[in-house]
């Protein structure tokens, strides 16, 4: 029996998925990516396509613990912070759309903390309500719908990237000019529709809190977790035959096979940390870990304003972004373009870990 209900192994995830969302985002150049460190361009999945899943599942666990001992009484006032959590990550979010230009006729309205807005505040009001059994049938109905939508409504191409209903529906409610265009068309991977699957990945990762929350054996907590990641992985890939794996869509296959990797490295992490104690190499995912939201804002306001704001002129008489101009004359000429890249990044997660460092040892945990 463990007498703490709560795993170190959790906290380090969370700061592990924050370090490698800091590392995916923050190349040298985008022109010079390892291809583990992009996404998918569609179908498929890569490491990078894990790290905002495995995010979401943490989220879904840390809402098991908050609201496990909650009285019916207390509902109403846990709905109430949850709505106003919600609406505070929403427009943090957005306002990293809008900065430093602020221009409201092109501005995109979704995105990454958006999309963890509103799976957290859906997710939050779903799990304060139900319990474990009702939870396991509206996730299974969420992934049994999503795909229905998504098959039935759209019958040609249903699952291709102009003709998905989930870019249809953003495109006829927000118009092209609000939507992202990486793809090279308007289409937002964090849009409308597809924030429906994402809230049944915070709701798997509640699900497995319920069952790492009880007071039994730690090593059968990491049996099931192994039992319980290793069946979702493999219902992801049957399901992936009829409705791909796709990131951009949140496709179903997506949510369990990507949730359950997250098991997987959550038992694996259990098992490492405290099980076998080997916890010295996890203190800096401890400190990412204790201020995640705040960092990941952090950064984006971080490489806008070094983008945008920050302009240097080389010894050619070129004027320069602040980060391209470190990535060109620091890090460029020690390590060549690739590599140099790579070394831009993880440069910046070091940067990031000395502030969040700071931010730990004063006990400073800035709550978003």
């Amino acid at each position: 029996m463990i007498k703490k209900e709560r795993l170190k192994a959790l906290d380090v995830l969370r700061g592990i998925t924050i370090a490698a969302m800091i590392l995916v985002n923050t190349p040298g150049s985008w022109s010079y990516v390892y291809w583990p460190l992009l996404h998918a361009k569609w179908h498929g999945f890569t490491p990078t396509d894990a790290v905002f899943p495995f995010f979401l599942f943490i989220v879904g666990v840390s809402i098991h613990f908050a609201f496990k001992n909650f009285k019916p009484e207390e509902n109403q006032k846990a709905l109430k912070k949850i709505i106003k959590r919600t609406i505070i990550i929403f427009g943090i979010g957005l306002f990293l759309n809008l900065y430093p230009k602020f221009n409201f006729e092109t501005v995109r309205y979704f995105g990454v903390l958006q999309r963890i807005a509103l799976a957290y505040g859906i997710g939050a009001s779903i799990c304060l309500f139900l319990n474990k059994r009702k939870l396991i049938y509206v996730t299974a109905s969420i992934l049994i719908i999503y795909w229905g939508l998504l098959y039935f409504l759209v019958p040609e191409n249903p699952f291709e990237p102009q003709t998905n209903l989930v870019g249809k529906i953003d495109l006829y409610l927000f118009g092209p000019n609000h939507i992202w265009k990486g793809l090279g068309f308007p289409f937002d991977p964090e849009g409308l529709l597809s924030t429906l699957p994402s809230v049944a990945t915070v709701l798997i990762g509640s699900l497995a809190g319920s069952f790492l929350s009880k007071r039994t054996d730690i090593i059968l907590k990491i049996k099931r977790l192994l039992i319980y990641g290793f069946s979702l992985v493999v219902l992801g890939y049957v399901w992936s035959f009829v409705f791909p794996i796709n990131k951009s869509l949140w496709s179903s296959s997506f949510v369990c096979f990507s949730a359950g990797l997250a098991m997987l490295l959550l038992a694996f992490l259990i098992w490492l940390i405290d099980v076998k104690k080997y916890n010295s190499w996890s203190q800096p995912f401890i400190h990412f870990g204790t201020n995640s939201l705040f960092i990941f804002v952090f950064s984006g306001l971080y490489v806008k304003t070094m983008i945008y704001l920050v302009k240097i002129t080389n010894a050619e008489g070129e004027t320069t972004s602040g980060l391209n101009y470190m990535y060109q004359n620091i890090f460029v000429p020690i390590a060549g373009n690739m590599n140099g890249s790579l070394f831009f990044a993880i440069a910046h997660i070091l940067f990031f870990w000395g502030l969040v460092y700071v931010l730990f040892r004063k006990k400073i945990f800035i709550k978003i």
